[in-house]
């Protein structure tokens, strides 16, 4: 079958549209509507900071006071909420990744949530909350792990398992406390269960 040439359907030939064609006076877009469509997927895909769709927007070269009256908006219709963000961001990465306060506020601050908010978000995490979240991580990491009789592979595993709850923003003075704490239950029960 042969192709015919020429003319595409629509009025423009195989190199686009024809000068003066409905295609060629299409006006550019309103920086506006780009900016509220931006902030809209990225809404869609989960919540966000204030500060985080400013970045977005940024990124995109939507002009900074179009961004701003774009922001104020969604806020007034309460579609961006930093408060409400950083409630649920802590609910969330407390229970899912198992993260200190410290470490959450470290978080909230990159997304760029105003220190008042996020401590009232913290609000949520007791320091009973904190500690029971450390003993289940260590109880987790020594679930199949012998405790060793030997002193020096036993401070091998103190530090790895404080340097562990460190990096999820836990103090040290609670990772040794809930560290030796483990370790002695689990070398108790050992002795339990050798007799």
């Amino acid at each position: 079958m042969q192709q015919r040439r020429g003319r595409k359907p629509g009025g423009g030939d195989q190199n686009g549209p024809t000068p003066g064609s409905p295609a060629d006076s299409v006006p550019e877009a309103d920086p506006y509507s780009v900016a509220r469509a931006i902030v809209l997927r990225q809404l869609t895909s989960s919540a966000k900071s204030r500060r985080q769709l400013a970045d977005k927007l940024a990124e995109r070269d939507v002009p900074a006071e179009v961004a701003a009256a774009v922001l104020d908006r969604f806020e007034e219709v309460r579609l961006i909420d930093d408060a409400e963000f950083a409630r649920m961001w802590v609910q969330s990465r407390s229970q899912t990744r198992s993260l200190a306060r410290s470490a959450l506020r470290r978080e909230l601050a990159e997304k760029g949530i105003a220190p008042e908010l996020a401590e009232e978000a913290l609000e949520q995490l007791s320091s009973d909350d904190e500690r029971a979240a450390a003993q289940e991580l260590v109880r987790r990491k020594l679930r199949n792990a012998a405790v060793s009789s030997d002193r020096q592979e036993r401070d091998k595993q103190v530090r790895r398992l404080v340097s562990m709850l460190a990096r999820k923003g836990y103090s040290p003075s609670l990772g040794f406390a809930v560290v030796n704490e483990a370790l002695e239950n689990q070398g108790a029960e050992a002795d339990d269960t050798a007799w």
